[in-house]
């Protein structure tokens, strides 16, 4: 059996290399990627470089396939029953659909964000050492917690309360636990699924002025419907639509188009794209 440490070395071995090559190459690459339910389709022909260091959205009309892609990044649809998936998914270089890549190094490594907040029925502490304690952390584990949740912006509000429930905390300090919670593992990536959906405006602006802040240290990916927000937030934007095919009634989605955030939003090059982020989409 091929031991984790072995297939850690053969899928990142791109990191091998000097920082400064990485720098300059693509978080993601997707080429061609298209996901199906069953013998549905429900995305195709997505092809996207997502750069790192950066906050990237995809916005778009429901069931244009954001969140498809987003979990198609760290392979949450693996969990779906018939789900399948063509195309690539190159990760730091690396095909995330290699026989050989363990779906849950993927995740440890490229973290996610629901959309509503979802502690772990645990305390505050425990939430933030759980993660860390599964893959094998050895570390300080007080410092762990003290600096995720710094990370976080939630150190000052949880400091005093670390032994109390998660649950105790208010929507938008859950979502900042959660947020902790996988930057415990030391992710490279922190996708975010609609993570501000659920919250009010002042826990949403705590969480914008934080996703600035940590696209210092990580590359970040975010479905949002809050074009606003994808404007306040996002260095880059795809916009996601939905194509009638013509040999039956289903839609599939597509992106449509992907550039910086200032050009979709001020110069969009599709018609659609224009209808869409100045109100006129139907």
């Amino acid at each position: 059996m091929v031991g984790s440490s072995f297939t850690d070395l053969i899928f990142f071995i791109f990191v091998m290399s000097s920082e400064t090559s990485l720098v300059n190459q693509p978080c993601f690459q997707l080429e061609n990627l298209g996901v199906s339910y069953g013998p549905h389709q429900a995305v195709a022909g997505v092809f996207m470089e997502i750069p790192r260091g950066k906050v990237t959205a995809f916005i778009g009309p429901s069931g244009c396939g954001k969140s498809t892609v987003l979990r198609a990044l760290n392979r949450m649809n693996d969990l779906i029953e018939g789900c399948s998936i063509s195309g690539k998914a190159l990760f730091d270089g690396q095909d995330l659909y290699a026989p050989f890549v363990d779906p849950v190094e993927v995740r440890r490594r490229i973290g996610m964000v629901f959309q509503k907040p979802n502690p772990f029925p645990k305390s505050i502490y425990e939430n933030i050492a759980f993660g860390a304690k599964v893959n094998g952390y050895k570390g300080d584990m007080d410092f762990l917690v003290e600096s995720s949740l710094r990370k976080a912006a939630l150190w000052d509000e949880t400091k005093d309360k670390l032994h109390a429930s998660g649950y105790a905390l208010s929507g938008g300090q859950q979502q900042r636990l959660c947020i902790a919670r996988a930057i415990a593992i030391e992710p490279e990536v922190i996708l975010m699924d609609e993570p501000c959906s659920a919250l009010d405006p002042i826990s949403t602006l705590k969480i914008e002025e934080l996703m600035h802040d940590l696209k210092k240290s990580y590359s970040i990916v975010i479905v949002t419907h809050n074009m606003q927000q994808a404007v306040r937030v996002s260095d880059m934007t795809g916009f996601f639509n939905v194509e009638a095919q013509h040999f039956n009634d289903r839609k599939i989605g597509c992106l449509v188009e992907f550039s910086s955030t200032e050009a979709i939003f001020n110069a969009p090059r599709c018609q659609a794209t224009q209808d869409y982020v100045s109100g006129r989409f139907c």
